[in-house]
């Protein structure tokens, strides 16, 4: 998968994980709505993650995660959590936090994280 292809999946893959946690059913309107792409994006979106094992979706259009697209989803989620909170405790302002923490979480090497997650978990 190319880099690009790579950081949509997980970005899906985490939308999906953070809508399906305000406890509703997630279809593809509302990753449309969360999103702001358009319907036919996230179509084929879906159906590539759906062929790939990632997600699966049940004859009403509900989408859920499957466990190799939930392992995906929460290590984004917790590489957004953690640089964004780390970037707003050295003084950057949330929203730029936020939107940095979004780029870097797909392209920073594990080695890094982790030296940046054990980072802030030490400074705690």
């Amino acid at each position: 998968m190319k880099y690009g292809q790579q950081e949509s999946s997980e970005n899906y893959l985490e939308t999906i994980l953070m809508l399906s946690s305000h406890g509703s059913s997630v279809r593809s309107i509302d990753i449309v709505n969360e999103l702001d792409y358009t319907r036919p994006s996230v179509s084929v979106a879906m159906k590539k993650l759906r062929e790939s094992g990632f997600i699966e979706v049940n004859t009403e259009g509900y989408i859920t995660l499957t466990e190799a697209g939930l392992k995906i989803a929460e290590s984004m989620y917790e590489r957004h959590q953690i640089i964004s909170n780390w970037l707003i405790s050295m003084g950057v302002d949330e929203k730029t936090a936020l939107d940095d923490a979004c780029r870097m979480e797909h392209v920073i090497s594990e080695q890094s994280f982790l030296a940046i997650k054990n980072h802030v978990e030490a400074t705690r």
